[in-house]
């Protein structure tokens, strides 16, 4: 059967008045608790939007609970993390996931035959928060916290579609157009750049036969890191452990969920913090293209079969550079049309260093394909029955105990 890209139901326009949706969240919230998950590194607490984020929670009268999913150096950094979250009315939870007391729990894992300490970074904090987010709840939703556009409207976006009984989605994608009008610069270069040309050139390599490649492209911004799905769903899909958290999720949710009930929505004017292409190939974008592309490689192998091997990256790199250029005219038209301040060159040279990477990143992948995907909590549950209440304690312990 082909593949139909609208199965994917869009919410192009959100037209329910910001009342009456709070109004409908806040009736549903007993029958279907929700939980917001936020994962953070200490130093967000000194930026400019997480003080503004805190505020705008306050006001989500609907929520049942906020998880916190900290990364921190040392216990101070974590006091202040703490502190900084004390006015927070909604009930909340901090995950200190590098933390010494949640290490002795995934040892304790560990000691029960599932070994996840070789995981760092986000992906492996959002997973064991997710195990907490999940006790008692409905609904997850989880966005980052430097969104400087923020407002009380976006986490309701990215629930809506999942409790309101008459659509019960499983899945909720957030989209939104990286443009910042302040200075008319077009952002968003790993999905325009990379992502969306990689994503068209393996189509046409594969003649148009991968149907999870079809999925892929129809999502509108698949590199957002804001969603919301059911906690059962939540309990029933693998966490990729490196920095294609966002890619590896939709492939897990592909495998998953039935297409009919996953949505995406748009989030409107969306602003966020930037990150500089580094200049190390473990650094900044450099790193999230290796393990985006290793994951979309990874991906094709598992679900369609398809033969990953030196000719094969070298002819879908040649079409991927061909696409991406005709993309970065495109993008020059758009922005001469807009007024966008916008410099051709400077994307052509991107898209030679990101054709560089992607080449580099499919050999480690052909060297070493092993899988960077956590276990699903199905599995960890069924290892160590209460390890989600285990860690639920080890963040209160924390609570308690470092002041």
């Amino acid at each position: 059967m082909d593949f139909n890209q609208e199965r994917i139901t869009t919410v192009h326009d959100f037209r329910i008045d910001e009342k009456t949706i709070i109004s409908s969240l806040e009736e549903l919230a007993e029958e279907r608790p929700m939980t917001l998950l936020i994962p953070m590194l200490y130093e967000e607490i000194h930026g400019t939007s997480l003080d503004h984020i805190v505020d705008c929670i306050n006001e989500s009268t609907y929520l049942s609970k906020v998880v916190i999913a900290l990364a921190a150096d040392d216990e101070h950094k974590y006091v202040e993390v703490k502190n900084f979250f004390s006015r927070l009315r909604i009930l909340h939870t901090i995950v200190w996931c590098n933390g010494p007391t949640v290490a002795r729990v995934i040892d304790e894992l560990k000691e029960n035959g599932l070994d996840i300490t070789m995981f760092s970074g986000k992906g492996k904090d959002t997973w064991i928060s997710l195990g907490v987010a999940s006790l008692d709840s409905y609904a997850i939703a989880m966005h980052d916290a430097d969104i400087v556009s923020y407002t009380k409207l976006l986490p309701a976006k990215l629930f809506y579609p999942i409790v309101e009984p008459d659509l019960s989605f499983f899945f909720n994608k957030g989209y939104y157009a990286r443009i910042d009008m302040d200075n008319l610069v077009m952002y968003g270069r790993v999905c325009r750049l990379l992502l969306y040309p990689l994503l068209n050139a393996l189509l046409e390599k594969t003649k148009h036969s991968s149907n999870f490649l079809k999925y892929m492209c129809a999502y509108k911004y698949p590199l957002s890191g804001e969603f919301g799905m059911t906690s059962d769903l939540a309990i029933n899909i693998r966490i990729p452990g490196d920095w294609g958290l966002e890619v590896g999720l939709l492939a897990e949710v592909y495998k998953s969920a039935t297409l009919k009930r996953i949505s995406q929505i748009d989030l409107e004017f969306y602003e966020h913090k930037h990150r500089s292409i580094g200049e190390g190939s473990e650094e900044a974008i450099q790193k999230m293209i290796k393990d985006i592309t290793k994951s979309i490689f990874r991906n094709l192998v598992e679900v369609d079969g398809i033969d990953i091997n030196e000719a094969f990256l070298q002819s879908a790199n040649v079409l991927y550079k061909r696409i991406a250029q005709d993309r970065i005219r495109q993008y020059h038209a758009d922005a001469l049309c807009n007024g966008l301040n916008y410099s051709r060159h400077g994307e052509e040279c991107m898209v030679e260093e990101f054709s560089n990477i992607m080449l580099a990143s499919g050999k480690e992948y052909i060297d070493n394909p092993s899988r960077v995907l956590l276990p699903d909590w199905k599995r960890a549950i069924s290892a160590m029955p209460d390890i989600r209440e285990k860690l639920k304690d080890a963040a209160l312990h924390d609570h308690n105990t470092y002041r």
